[in-house]
């Protein structure tokens, strides 16, 4: 049976305070020490937009040294996915803070995201090669958007590049990619973005704007229900069997929405066990209390 690693993507947000994080923190309060001691792992974002120091990995790695089974899955730098122009000194500042991670035991997978407008063809096909041989000794997963991806053809590819198709859940919008179980390693990776399909909308229509932080997350605000995240265990219990880990990432993270689902998922996934939910998170979230260990 796989293993499950259920977290969300991100753990620094301010609009969590309250409701995942306590009010009141004294200066020593850490929030990926206080994240990891309810979540197994975490999807890192920051690595999209910056090169970050091996140093920065490193206190990651003491931050959450007494976790046994934490892991960290690492977005890749948007040079090799939306820019596509890289060199020797992206690369080595890439690996530099996977390796850190790596060498710690701590790095699960890196997440190789492309955008909507990256549709399957030979072009494409062939790139996707060239990152999976310049990142050969990690674990890939490849996150597409465009529905084009669902064929034999880049399935057969995935499989012989050994990696991961990402499986993701986002609003239905013109050949956006849908839920679709797809296995073609030994992993299982699921994004869910939500389902606020106005947010996203508006978010396609002010592409190119300047935007505030909180405008351009608008669109990933949206909270699961439970009959929603049910639906989900019974397709993901299906593939359990076929795989050794699965990743499930909440990215519906305006607000504490993740969180709240994530915990959802972990008892509905783990053999409907109670979980250890903080009092902030229960108050934010009354309905949790069902399946809270408090």
């Amino acid at each position: 049976m796989a293993k499950y690693y259920i977290g969300t993507a991100g753990w620094s947000y301010k609009d969590w305070v309250g409701s995942f994080y306590p009010k009141n923190q004294s200066a020593k309060f850490d929030w990926l020490e206080f994240y990891s001691g309810y979540f197994n792992c975490v999807e890192v974002n920051s690595t999209y937009y910056a090169y970050l120091s091996p140093k920065v990995a490193e206190g990651w790695v003491r931050k959450t040294e007494d976790k046994e089974d934490f892991s960290f899955a690492v977005k890749l730098h948007q040079d090799f996915t939306h820019n596509k122009k890289f060199g020797a000194d992206q690369i080595k500042a890439m690996k530099a803070s996977l390796d850190a991670l790596d060498k710690a035991g701590r790095l699960g997978v890196i997440l190789i995201q492309f955008p909507y407008s990256f549709g399957f063809n030979g072009a494409s096909l062939e790139y996707i090669g060239r990152l999976a041989e310049l990142f050969e000794n990690y674990n890939k997963v490849v996150e597409v958007r465009h529905s084009s991806w669902i064929n034999k053809d880049a399935e057969e590819a995935f499989k012989q590049n050994n990696m991961t198709f990402c499986i993701v859940d986002q609003p239905k919008i013109g050949a956006s990619l849908p839920f679709s179980p797809i296995v073609t390693s030994d992993r299982i990776y699921v994004r869910f973005h939500g389902r606020n399909k106005e947010g996203w909308i508006n978010s396609i229509n002010s592409y190119g704007k300047t935007q505030s932080p909180e405008q351009a997350n608008e669109r990933y605000r949206y909270l699961y229900s439970p009959g929603e995240l049910n639906g989900f265990k019974q397709i993901i219990e299906t593939l359990r069997n076929d795989v050794k880990e699965i990743y499930i990432i909440m990215n519906n993270h305006p607000g504490g929405n993740a969180i709240a689902n994530a915990f959802e998922l972990i008892h509905f996934l783990e053999e409907k066990i109670k979980v250890k939910i903080p009092e902030t998170t229960l108050a934010a979230y009354p309905r949790l209390k069902a399946i809270s260990l408090n």
